[in-house]
């Protein structure tokens, strides 16, 4: 299919399919506790056809035009991945967001990639407002809104219960012509 570069360190964005599991569900296991701190992604995939029926789920939904899942990949291992959690052409809304194992934070690798689905977005799909929705406990997922250029929008103040907590969650977004004014500055 594809497979984009992220940079000169070996980290490339590509599918994450249904095929992946074995290797999704290994992913997962080496960083099931860090990425459930915050977001229960991948919690219900325990063994390889648990696994592959949740990336068939992302895959019928880029069917539909509704979602899609896209893997990182460092040095020819799965270490996260990013995504399109909802995708609406027709009114051009999008929520995107991030997983990541621990041994692969700190490298900028959510950022670069988030820039690529954004562009396409916009781009392409012309999206016009893009949607980052995290916890507000989870700092380094809003440095990574800070640093795409979003602008948060509000807390929506104990919205959802999750390992028997109530949590906030921020919601952050960059609308299209923001997102095209800061690239057309950085590219100068």
């Amino acid at each position: 299919m594809y497979a984009i570069s992220l940079g000169d360190d070996g980290a490339e964005l590509r599918p994450l399919d249904p095929w992946h599991a074995p290797e999704f569900l290994a992913h997962l296991e080496r960083g099931r506790e860090f990425i459930g701190q915050h977001i229960p992604f991948g919690a219900k995939a325990t063994d390889v056809d648990s696994a592959r029926e949740l990336l068939q789920s992302y895959a019928d939904k880029r069917a539909a035009d509704t979602g899609s899942l896209h893997g990182l990949w460092l040095e020819g291992k799965l270490v996260g991945g990013v995504l399109f959690r909802i995708f609406d052409a027709v009114n051009g809304n999008c929520e995107v967001g991030c997983w990541l194992e621990p041994a692969a934070t700190g490298q900028g690798l959510i950022t670069r990639a988030m820039r690529v689905l954004i562009d396409w977005a916009v781009d392409e799909r012309g999206i016009h407002r893009v949607e980052w929705v995290a916890s507000s406990a989870n700092e380094p997922s809003i440095n990574v809104a800070r640093r795409l250029g979003m602008s948060r929008d509000g807390v929506l103040r104990q919205s959802y219960p999750y390992r028997g907590v109530r949590r906030d969650a921020e919601v952050w977004s960059v609308l299209a012509p923001e997102w095209r004014e800061a690239r057309a500055r950085t590219e100068r």
